[in-house]
C-alpha cells in the first residue's frame, strides 16, 4: 500500500484544495493531509489565519478523499513530520513555496531518499486561490 503525504494551510478550504486532495489521493492508496498550525500561518504568511487550526483540520478530515488529517508541527520545526510519518509519496501544491532541494535533503538525511516528490497541477487558480477568496 502506497501512502501520500500532502501539506497545506487550507485557509479557507475551497474547490481547488478538494481537487488537489483527489489528485494526491490518485497517486497512492492512502492520503495523509497535514494542516498548517496557526503559528505557521502567522510566521510564513505574515497574517493571522482566517479560520483556527482545529476548524481547518475538521474540514479537511471530512473530505472523502482524505484518509487521515493531522496538525502540522509548530513553527519553526516545519519538516519534522517528514521524518516521523511513514509515507511513499510527497505531493506538493502548485503554489507551495517548499524548497524541493531542502525537502529532498531532509528526506535523504533521514533515510527516506526513496520518497517520490510530485508537484500537483493547478485547478482554476484564477478562481480558487485562498487569498482571492479571503479578499472577496
Amino acid at each position: 500500500m502506497k501512502s501520500v503525504l500532502f501539506f497545506g494551510s487550507f485557509d479557507p478550504l475551497h474547490a481547488g484544495h478538494k481537487h488537489a486532495f483527489q489528485e494526491a489521493r490518485s497517486l497512492g492508496d492512502y492520503l495523509i493531509v497535514v494542516v498548517a498550525r496557526d503559528s505557521t500561518i502567522r510566521e510564513q504568511k505574515k497574517r493571522s489565519p482566517y479560520q483556527k487550526e482545529y476548524e481547518r483540520l475538521a474540514q479537511v478530515a471530512a473530505q472523502c478523499s482524505v484518509d487521515e488529517a493531522i496538525l502540522g508541527d509548530e513553527f519553526p520545526s516545519l519538516y519534522t513530520l517528514l521524518t516521523s510519518i511513514p509515507f511513499d509519496i510527497l505531493a506538493l501544491g502548485y503554489d507551495q513555496v517548499a524548497s524541493h532541494e531542502k525537502i529532498t535533503s531532509r528526506l535523504e538525511n533521514s533515510g527516506k531518499g526513496h520518497i517520490s516528490i510530485v508537484r500537483l497541477a493547478a485547478f482554476e487558480p484564477h478562481q480558487y486561490k485562498s487569498s482571492l477568496l479571503r479578499s472577496s
